[in-house]
């Protein structure tokens, strides 16, 4: 297995407010990723807190937990809700926290097999035959008008509220992530990635790019992302499942 991964400023921000983690523990191997939100500094602790949250709860239950599909699965979704809690805490004890948050990405491989968690606009894609398939469903208003019929696909690309979140981990007392499994098989490319990148190229794009790079297609991804814009900052965890 080839993992690649690299973080982003962008072409417009002053800060990144991304943060990822990569773990490859003896059993199985842990990917997180967090973009946060919320005025100067809130976003980049927001995400920060929401990694290190993950990580640390995943480290400590899986040790202790049977080690079945539904016990996995919900060891996930208590990992998020764990980091929601951290997250709406401390931005209950500074004002200038108030409104901060984050989206974020948990892939966790064992056995090959994918227990995911999601919440927000952050994606995870997989490729496999040549044909990249979005595993996740974004938690926006924009992905809502396209589920409603109201707005096509092509449409929701150039939204002037693509970036409306109708979910984000931290805002709320209570979140209730997105939870998946899926087979991973040989030759799988998985790819983690913060809304920087797919709010600059689209999905053709980004399939082409690694098809044709692979091992630089990180690099190549983020190059491109701010040649069409870099309006945000861009995370990418490329996974090849060689």
């Amino acid at each position: 297995m080839k993992v690649f991964t690299k973080t982003d400023i962008g072409m417009t921000r002053t800060m990144n407010q991304d943060s990822y983690s990569v773990s490859n523990e003896e059993s199985y191997k842990l990917y997180i990723l967090a973009d946060g939100m919320g005025g100067y500094k809130g976003g980049e602790i927001a995400s920060k807190v929401a990694v290190t949250a993950v990580e640390k709860y995943i480290k400590e239950k899986f040790l202790i937990i049977t080690k079945d599909k539904e016990t996995i699965l919900n060891m996930i979704n208590d990992a998020i809700e764990f980091a929601n809690t951290a997250i709406f805490d401390e931005s209950r004890h500074d004002i200038e926290l108030h409104d901060m948050g984050t989206t974020i990405e948990v892939c966790m491989i064992y056995k090959n097999k994918l227990y995911i968690g999601h919440v927000g606009d952050s994606r995870i894609y997989r490729i496999r035959k040549n044909i990249i398939r979005k595993l996740t469903t974004d938690h926006s208003y924009v992905e809502k008008l396209v589920k409603d019929g109201e707005i096509t696909r092509e449409q929701a690309f150039n939204h002037p509220k693509k970036n409306l979140l109708i979910k984000a981990l931290g805002t709320n007392g209570k979140v209730e992530p997105e939870i998946l499994y899926k087979a991973l098989a040989k030759d799988d490319i998985l790819v983690i990635c913060s809304d920087g990148l797919t709010n600059m190229l689209r999905e053709d794009k980004i399939l082409e790019i690694i098809k044709e790079n692979e091992d630089k297609a990180v690099d190549r991804l983020i190059t491109e992302a701010n040649e069409a814009g870099g309006l945000d900052n861009i995370t990418v965890i490329l996974i090849i499942n060689k």
